[in-house]
């Protein structure tokens, strides 16, 4: 048999490989396997047709076989290993496996340089870094001294450090560091250093000098999509058709060519066969590939079969002329000439020595025509040489590769033309810092350092080609960016020492010689950063924009240009306040610019333009959407506004740069050229209205705003100017608000704006037809502006500020901000109220929390000591600290202290700790007893759609017609009479103004909703005029008593009654004490009936009480808000009946913890409280009404959960100490009495979980599935829980092995549950009940999809099985729950149940087989497997069954192969799955 099997031929090679159709051996087809990286699994590759598909040829596998070393390290060390045996190790990855093996048959390296790269990475991964050490010692060196006669011997020990030298990496193979000496890439010093271990190999490879030979630069990597911002090979921009075959074709060879191809996408460098085998080029073009990547490993002399460089291969014909010349200035274009031999690029001097260059090359390439450009630009269809069409691409910024830009037509193409370039490259400096510091560099190179941004390279190149700025202020930007990234903030000082005084002291005759060195910081003040340029400290002097004092700072350096530029006095100067940057679409929340919202129709082209001159006019143009302000050339050019608009917008942005006088040809100022006639009144008035309501008059010379009295001064405003913006009719109201209609004032419209809360931009706001527009009128606008304040805090301290200013300020949000503005308008609260509301959020906001302190003297006490005569004086201080208590926060106000105790929501001891600040407002508040009256608990906040698990408003629920109109409004109403309009989809609490106002709900319900929301805020008695509640409205008729008792019985299904005056809920003693309740009205509200059930159930068509109807809802995880779930028809609808409600109500304990330690707590609330999810929570519901627990058990289960999140781990002490034992020494005659403590440690071991309950350590034991060791072990704690039950010998008892979870569709890589495959037609109904039962049976019905396991009841209701398999699978299950005895009620087995045929026979073995193949037999009582001698012992097995099971034929064979129509026992059927890495469940595959 082993000569058999050692040389196989056809007939022996028993397995096949579907990709090539070979037979092979076993052995053979699984070398050709990966291995799963996560479970260390060989799976067998299955390759579509045309895909790559990666092996170890026979021919290939020989070699790696014979190839032998004994140097290999880690677990190999000192044997002797194969190559193959090593390059399947742990330590090489798939990934390094398949690269190898593809470079060696590609021949880009020999089967020497395979071994040593494996014996390499081993050793790099097994070897810690170190230095020998070689220890010598000279013999002894012994000394007499002839004075002492004594001797002196010295031994000398010499410690030498050899460092072995690291290779460098160069393109393709490793480089010595003496082949970069040869090659002047380095110098001697730097070999001597590497040789004496002063320098790293890593440190020397990132020298400049030296990356750019072994790794090159950039080549073009890709291309990059400049609509979409898509990144694309260049193979993929060929195939997408946005590059010819024949560009891509010379852009793929020049990658080749300069080292390897690239796959942009994935940041990846390929040799060419690993591009064609990965697709990232075709195969169509390996050939040619191949051929350009001879210029890097190297063309073979037909002559001499030496290995010879691109050129030298050029000059013997060896490669077309054009071709070579097009790859030679590639590689040169990439940091150097490519030595093929040697793999890395060499200086041109040493490209001339080894005869890789020459002359009459350089100059063909130093010279280009258009003839030897080989490149082309597909952009603007010039031909270019490589270097050219390099500095034409972009950077990516997180991989660092040069991509090509492909932009479509007529978009803009940012590139620096030929002559710009050559002014670049021509200006030059010594004086930039970094790495430039101390070298002449041109502007170009700095400009495409690492210190520029790619926005900022394109800006600044615009700039100065648009003639904004100079060459040398180009220069002067650059310098100053590189500075400011480079140099360390720091001020110079200047020493200087005065000549030494001497001074003689005439009494002493002793001479004092005194220096002193004055040591003088010298700082030069930065400049200020202007609108369109730097402005000095002096000129903001002159302009009155800061003192003198602060002048003298900066000088002398005590405040920062930064410091400075943030006040708010200045930077009004130097940025000014917001212009209208864009739009916002409040129907999608979209934010637009200008040009866009014209575009699509939401603005006029009349009022987009004026608005866009209004941005260039102050300052830049504006996109809102990336948050960037650019120049009119800019904004262009990055297609912010179009083209058509461009020389409108260039003359209104001269209001900032300036105007220039045709008769002086000085720059003179907007209102200057407004005078002289420049420009049309009209705009020039609404350009100088839109500058003055944005912070100023722009001073265009020194660009800055300047204060009017400065405007005045340099000629740039007058009286007659501010008299007409000062009165404004509609004439001179220059812009439009396209909301109503109405002209107005650049200001009005800006205060109409809302506020970008990330960007802080102001944007415009535009609103559809019939939407609710926020905006504060004029008139309004007006009072707020009058009323003014000395009392507010934060930067506002001891200033009068109007109500206007402080509205909208940085301290209130602009929600705050409209909510205020409309409670005001709809006189919710008056002026001094408003103001009062503003004061506390700035106060809370900027007022640390503090407790003043009053400090009290008593007069001193002298006592006299009648013994010693000796006076004492004693002064008493005290120190009284007073806590003035804050208001807790009601339902719409403040609520005090004081009342909350008058409620009987707080007690005495309570208030006495408020007031003395023993505890705080908010921990009070927090406390369930109070939280429950200040805040209620959860009404009906909306729906929850079960089919979709979407949330909706109720109101949108009524829109889709998921509830009725008249279920929506009592839900609402509902609502609006407990505190407020809820938004479920924002988590958001709103009055009916602000719900109707925000389109939560609609205008008409709003008179409704109001009425209903007085509920809250109180009803207005006819006759006194006071405020009463809800129930006194009722009492006197003012509301219809149905609809009152359903708004009273849901207020206090929410918490509590309300009471109006005082914006709380209060507790029923109370409510009766003011008249809010009465003991009628509580009979009606505790007994009711149909006729009082003012709610309805739209799932089940029941008329319900609030409160039976919030019980029904599901909790929102994240919002944690009350949701009313609305179910499709035949979809199952949970919810606790009012029967099983009673019993769980009914059954009390008080065993819980947590916060319900020491109190009488019913199983409802524990179930509905924090401790138990939803998903728990419908769990045990169902578990508890489907039979599998009693309502002990539930209880058990509910008590057991809040003892884990609650009960820290710990283990009790018990300490006990022995009588003390006394020992007489009979030597010394000393007694010596010990004493033993002995502290004992018990812990009390936790239960396993088994299937379906848990399982004590004790069964675990009997059951015979641990030890007595483990038992002792697990009692004293030395082992836990979990580590026992991670043992694989527990594990397969307890949860079992992998059922067949699921089927896995290889055509589309798509897992499906069973139920799935079989409405998909993929299995036939009797497959895939068969496969189900299997599941019940052996614990849970599977959902692999979403990696769930579950009961039959919560797999029927989540859809996972159909309803019409219930009963079927429910039977199945008793498998694992048990079968109730007939005769006995006692629970049985499987087995036992098959033996008192309460089953089929044939259906029983396929279940008893089914759990065996997964683990073992299970015990029904314990839920757990067992061991097969304790099944026997139990009864649950027996010797004739065994027998069936162990030689099945085809008729216990109760499974079925649909692949191969084969059928099977479960466990073969389970041994044809896949395991899926992700979720590790077996999956079916189906071969379709």
């Amino acid at each position: 048999m082993n000569q058999i099997l050692s040389d196989p031929d056809d007939d022996t090679k028993g397995f096949f490989d579907p990709n090539t159709q070979e037979n092979l051996t076993y052995l053979q087809l699984i070398e050709r396997c990966v291995i799963d990286p996560i479970t260390g699994l060989s799976l067998l590759v299955i390759v579509k047709k045309g895909e790559f598909y990666f092996f170890v040829d026979e021919a290939t596998k020989l070699i790696l076989k014979s190839t032998t070393t004994t140097k290999a390290g880690g677990k190999y060390q000192g044997t002797n290993v194969s190559l193959w045996d090593l390059l399947y190790s742990k330590y090489i990855t798939e990934e390094k496996r398949r690269e190898l093996v593809q470079q060696y048959k590609s021949g880009s390296i020999t089967i020497e340089r395979f071994l040593e790269i494996i014996l390499t990475i081993i050793q790099q991964q097994t070897t810690p870094a170190s230095s020998p050490s070689l220890v010598t010692c000279q013999p002894p060196e012994t000394q007499l001294d002839s004075n002492t006669n004594k001797t002196t011997k010295t031994t000398t020990t010499t410690i030498t450090e050899t460092t072995e030298v690291q290779n460098f990496h160069g393109i393709r193979k490793d480089v010595t560091a003496n082949e970069l000496l040869q090659s002047k890439i380095i110098n001697e010093d730097i070999y001597k250093n590497l040789s004496a271990g002063k320098v790293t190999v890593r440190e020397v490879s990132e020298m400049d000098s030296v990356r750019k030979y072994l790794e090159g630069t950039n080549s073009i990597a890709g291309v990059y999509l400049q609509s979409t911002k898509e990144t694309l090979s260049i193979f993929q921009a060929k195939n997408k058709g946005l590059l010819t075959p024949g560009t891509s074709l010379v852009l793929l060879e020049a990658q080749a060519a300069t080292g390897f191809v690239i796959d942009p996408v994935r940041n990846k460098k390929l040799s060419v066969e690993e591009a064609v085998a990965q697709g990232v080029v075709g195969n169509e073009w390996k050939n040619k590939l191949l051929s350009a990547e001879r210029a890097v490993t190297g063309y073979k002399d037909p002559y001499t079969g030496d290995t010879i460089s691109l050129f030298q291969a050029l000059k013997k014909d060896l490669i077309v002329k054009d071709h070579g010349i097009r790859l030679l200035e590639a590689q040169i274009a990439t940091g150097g000439i490519i030595d093929p031999v040697h793999s890395h690029r060499v200086p041109v001097q040493v490209a001339y020595q080894r005869g890789y260059f020459d002359e009459e090359m350089n100059q063909i390439l130093s010279d280009p025509d258009d003839d030897t450009k080989g490149f082309f630009d597909p952009n603007t269809q010039e031909n270019l040489t490589y270097l050219q069409l390099i500095e034409r691409c972009v950077i990516d910024p997180i991989t660092g590769l040069s991509l090509l830009v492909i932009v479509k037509k007529g978009e803009f193409y940012f590139f620096v033309d030929e002559a710009t370039k050559l002014i670049l490259k021509s200006t030059t400096t010594t004086k930039a810092g970094g790495k430039y510091q101390g070298t002449n560099v041109s502007l170009w190179d700095l400009l495409y350092s690492k210190y520029i941004t790619e926005e900022k390279r394109r800006e600044l190149v615009q700039q100065y080609k648009s003639g904004s700025i100079t060459i040398e202020r180009f220069l002067e930007i650059i310098l100053t960016i590189i500075q400011q990234q480079t140099t360390p903030a720091s001020s110079p000082s200047l020493v200087t020492c005065q000549p030494p005084e001497t001074q003689l002291d005439s009494n002493t005759n002793k001479t004092t010689k005194t220096t002193t060195t004055t040591i003088t910081e010298t700082t030069e003040v930065q400049n200020f950063h202007g609108i369109r340029k730097d402005v000095t400290a002096n000129e903001l002097l002159q302009s009155k924009i800061i003192n003198e004092d602060i002048y003298k700072n900066l000088s002398a350096g005590k405040v920062t240009v930064r410091e400075v530029s943030e006040m708010d006095s200045v930077r009004k100067y130097l940025e000014g306040t917001n212009s209208i940057a864009g739009v916002y679409l409040q129907s999608t929340k979209e934010t637009l610019s200008i040009f866009q919202a014209k575009n699509k129709g939401l603005l006029t082209p009349g009022t987009s333009l004026v608005l866009l001159e209004a941005q260039a006019a102050t300052g830049f143009v504006i996109d809102p959407v990336r948050n960037k302000k650019l120049s009119v050339e800019e904004a262009v050019a990055q297609g912010v506004v179009g083209n058509e608009w461009k020389n409108k917008l260039l003359s209104a942005e001269r209001a900032v740069t300036g105007y220039k006088d045709p008769y002086t040809g000085d720059t003179i100022s907007l209102f200057q050229a407004l005078k002289k006639d420049l420009i049309v009144k009209d705009h020039g008035i609404r350009l100088l209205e839109a500058q003055i309501a944005t912070g100023g008059i722009i001073d265009p010379v020194h660009s800055h705003r300047v204060p009017v009295q400065v405007a005045y001064q340099r000629g740039y405003f007058d009286e007659e100017m501010n008299q007409i913006l000062s009165d404004p009719d509609d004439d001179t109201k220059g812009f439009f608000d396209p909301n109503t209609q109405e002209n107005l004032t650049y200001l009005q419209l800006i205060e109409r704006c809302v506020i970008d809360p990330i960007t802080g931009l102001s944007l415009l706001v535009i609103v559809k037809k019939g939407e609710f527009y926020f905006f504060v009128d004029e008139a309004t606008k007006l009072i707020l502006k009058s009323t003014t304040t000395t009392k507010a805090g934060g930067k506002y301290q001891g200033t009068n500020v109007s109500l206007w200013d402080l509205l909208y300020s940085k301290y209130i949000t602009e929600e705050k901000r409209r909510e205020l503005v409309q409670q005001y308008k709809s006189g919710s609260i008056t002026i001094e109220r408003f103001l009062e509301i503003i004061l506390t959020i700035i106060q809370q906001q900027t007022t640390p929390a503090s407790s003043p302190s009053l400090v009290t003297c008593q007069p001193p006490e002298t006592q006299l000591d009648s013994n010693t005569n000796k006076t004492t004086k004693t002064t008493t201080t005290t120190i009284t600290e007073t806590t003035e208590v804050q208001n807790f926060h009601g339902i719409r106000k403040d609520v005090t202290a004081n009342e909350l105790l008058q409620s009987k929501i707080i007690n005495e001891d309570i208030y006495k700790n408020l007031s003395a600040g023993k505890v705080t407002v908010r921990e009070v508040s927090e406390m369930d007893s109070v939280r429950k009256y200040l805040e209620g608990t959860n009404s009906i906040a909306g729906v929850y759609l079960q089919s979709t698990k979407e949330t909706l408003s109720i109101f949108q629920a009524k829109n889709k017609g998921l509830l009725t109109p008249g279920t929506s409004l009592v839900l609402l109403e509902a609502q609006a009479a407990t505190g407020f309009v809820i938004d479920p989809v924002r988590n958001k609490k709103l009055s009916v103004e602000e719900a109707v106002a925000q389109g939560v709900v609609g205008n008409e319900w709003k008179n409704k909703l109001l009425s209903a929301e007085r509920a809250v805020t109180g009803y207005k008695d006819p006759y006194t005029g006071d405020t009463i509640s809800l129930f006194q409205a009722l009492k006197k008729d003012l509301i219809v008593k149905d609809h009152g008792i359903r708004l009273l019985e849901a207020q206090i299904a929410t918490g509590g009654i309300i009471d109006p005056v005082h914006s709380h809920r209060v507790p029923v003693q109370v409510a009766y004490q003011r008249g809010y309740f009465d003991e009628e009205m509580n009979q009606i509200l505790s007994d009711p009936d149909d006729d009082t059930k003012g709610f309805f159930d739209p799932n089940t068509q029941e008329n319900l009480t609030y409160l039976q109807l919030i019980e029904r809802c599901v909790i929102d995880p994240i919002t944690g808000l009350s949701l009313l779930v609305i179910v499709k028809k035949g979809e199952f609808y949970f919810f606790v009946d009012e029967a099983t409600k009673l019993i769980l109500k009914s059954t009390t304990t008080t065993k819980a913890g947590g916060k319900y330690q020491g109190t009488n707590v019913s199983l409802w609330d524990l179930l509905y409280s924090k401790y138990i999810t939803e998903e728990k929570r419908r769990e045990l519901v169902q578990q508890y009404k489907s039979g599998s627990i009693t309502i002990e058990r539930f209880l058990e289960i509910i008590l057991t959960i809040i003892q884990q999140q609650t009960t820290p781990a710990s283990s009790p002490s018990l300490v006990t100490c022995q009588p003390p034992e006394t020992q007489l020494d009979s030597n010394t005659n000393k007694t010596t009495k010990t004493t033993t403590t002995t502290i004992t440690e018990t812990t009390e071991v936790q239960n396993f979980h088994g299937i379906r309950k848990d399982v004590t350590a004790n069964e675990l034991l009997q059951s015979k599935i641990i030890n007595e060791d483990i038992y002792k072990n697990l009692s004293a704690g030395k082992v836990t829980v979990r580590e026992v039950s991670e043992m694989d010998s527990v594990r397969k008892y307890l949860e079992g092995t992998n059922s067949i979870a699921g089927v896995y569709l290889q055509s589309t890589k798509e897992t499906l549950s069973i139920f799935q495959a079989k409405n998909k037609g993929l299995l036939t109904p009797g497959t895939s009940l068969v496969l189900l039962e299997a599941q019940a049976a052996t614990g849970f019905v599977i959902d692999p999809v979403r990696n769930k396991k579950l009961s039959v009841e919560e797999a029927v209701a989540q859809g996972v099985v159909g309803n019409e398999w219930k009963n079927k699978l429910l039977s199945a299950e008793r498998a694992v729950t048990g079968y109730k005895d007939p005769y006995t009620g006692d629970t049985i087995s499987l087995f036992q149940a098959l033996k008192k045929d309460l089953i089929v026979k044939d259906h029983g073995i396929r279940l008893l087989e089914a759990q065996i193949a997964t683990g073992g037999i299970i015990d029904p009582v314990h839920s757990h497997r067992v061991p097969v001698q304790v099944a026997y012992q139990r009864g649950y097995f027996d010797e004739e069954m065994n027998q069936i099971l162990s030689d099945p034929d085809d008729d216990t064979k109760g499974f079925f192969d649909p692949n191969t129509k084969e059928n099977l026992t479960y466990l073969q059927l389970i041994e044809r799955c896949i395991t899926d890495p992700s979720t590790g469940l077996s999956l079916l595959p189906l071969h379709m």
